[in-house]
């Protein structure tokens, strides 16, 4: 089990937050009845926003593992490959 280093986790932490906001933001878009395109551009800024944030966890986590004195267990390799995947 790969535990997340909380020190990488603060820009990750940062980039949800944005994403949460620009969430609010889609639906006040919406709400309001705005232009089809402002919606959509929206959603793919927040959609980015989220991919970046995942594959940032995984990152860190792959790093966490390469890193380890005793090398990455099958299991951990196993599970952070499928991660990466989910991401994909």
């Amino acid at each position: 089990m790969v535990i997340l280093n909380q020190d990488d986790m603060t820009p990750v932490i940062n980039r949800l937050r944005r994403a949460q906001g620009q969430i609010g933001g889609v639906i006040r878009l919406i709400e309001e009845g705005r232009d089809c395109k402002d919606v959509v551009t929206q959603l793919a800024a927040v959609n980015r926003a989220l991919d970046r944030a995942g594959f940032a966890i995984v990152s860190s986590g792959m790093r966490q593992c390469l890193s380890s004195p005793d090398g990455i267990a099958a299991e951990d390799q196993a599970a952070m490959e499928k991660l990466f995947l989910t991401l994909a």
